[in-house]
């Protein structure tokens, strides 16, 4: 079953929503960043297929598509984008969000638009990760 044939409207709103927040200030590349990882620690192959492949389209080099899951340790990420990816952790996750972590993200993002548009996208992409898993929604086949 695809959410977008058995509640067109609902299946609607979801992607209003990430339109939104892709015409927002948030970096573009770091949204996919966040989609990627929220929906490997989800386990929803769909979501990540999808979301690798948006990431590429925006010039995110392989070495750092390769290295998300292993973040904490990769050079790769600059500091806003290691804060982000923590907070995407933790709220996936469903642990505690400490003044810490928070004042940090205030700290790279302190645009009240930007972080918003943060905090809505980690929900949105666990929210649909939450479709794509129970739906068992799969990648598309490649030759």
């Amino acid at each position: 079953m695809l959410l977008q044939e058995a509640t067109p409207e609902v299946y609607k709103g979801f992607i209003g929503i990430a339109g939104l927040i892709r015409k927002g200030p948030l970096d573009h590349r770091l949204q996919e960043l966040i989609k990627i990882r929220a929906s490997q620690l989800n386990g929803c192959a769909f979501c990540v297929d999808i979301h690798i492949g948006d990431a590429r389209r925006q010039g995110e080099p392989e070495d750092r598509i390769h290295h998300l899951t292993v973040w904490r340790k990769s050079h790769l990420y600059d500091e806003a984008e290691r804060a982000a990816l923590a907070y995407t952790e933790a709220v996936t996750r469903r642990e505690p969000v400490t003044d810490a972590m928070w004042d940090t993200l205030r700290e790279h993002f302190p645009d009240d638009r930007e972080l918003g548009d943060l905090v809505a996208l980690v929900s949105l992409i666990n929210a649909l990760n939450l479709f794509g898993v129970p739906l068992d929604l799969r990648p598309r086949v490649r030759d």
